[in-house]
């Protein structure tokens, strides 16, 4: 079984993670920034960052049993990359905290929630769900990676293993 000490350091590494992702997509210009690509599932890189803000938050509020009622994977927050950083910023101190506080016990414990794409009710062990959440993340960061470098810029090294170095 994991340890509270492994999803720690996931969110520690998120929180490293998102940090260069967000400096290098700071050097671009807005319209490039914004720009449509066909790597983008989520249209743009503004459109990416945007849904693993909106993911985070979703799976955070199942894990503190709080509805922030969104309804949308691909729900506009914020149109600002200003205001997008900072919210950015603040998600990955809630999860630092959040996990800061998780217990063995709990992760060997049952997460109920209720799915937004298909919307039904499921219960499911949080160990999975916090693989599942942090997984998401490094995935659609993937892609930011991929449409930085679309963009002209070199994007960051975001190995686990040059964080844990």
């Amino acid at each position: 079984m994991m340890s509270p000490a492994y999803f720690q350091t996931f969110a520690r590494y998120n929180t490293w993670a998102n940090g260069l992702v967000y400096d290098a997509a700071a050097e671009l210009p807005d319209s490039a920034y914004r720009t449509p690509r066909p790597a983008a599932y989520f249209s743009s890189l503004h459109g990416t960052l945007n849904h693993i803000l909106v993911g985070d938050r979703v799976w955070m509020s199942r894990f503190e049993a709080v509805d922030l009622g969104i309804t949308s994977l691909d729900k506009p927050l914020f149109d600002d990359f200003a205001e997008l950083r900072a919210a950015r910023e603040a998600e990955d101190a809630r999860i630092e905290r959040y996990t800061a506080g998780l217990t063995a016990e709990a992760i060997a414990g049952d997460l109920r929630f209720r799915t937004i794409v298909e919307p039904k009710e499921v219960s499911m062990p949080l160990w999975q769900t916090l693989g599942h959440f942090f997984n998401h993340q490094t995935h659609h960061r993937g892609q930011a990676h991929a449409l930085l470098k679309e963009a002209g810029i070199e994007p960051p090294s975001l190995d686990l293993v040059y964080f844990l170095r």
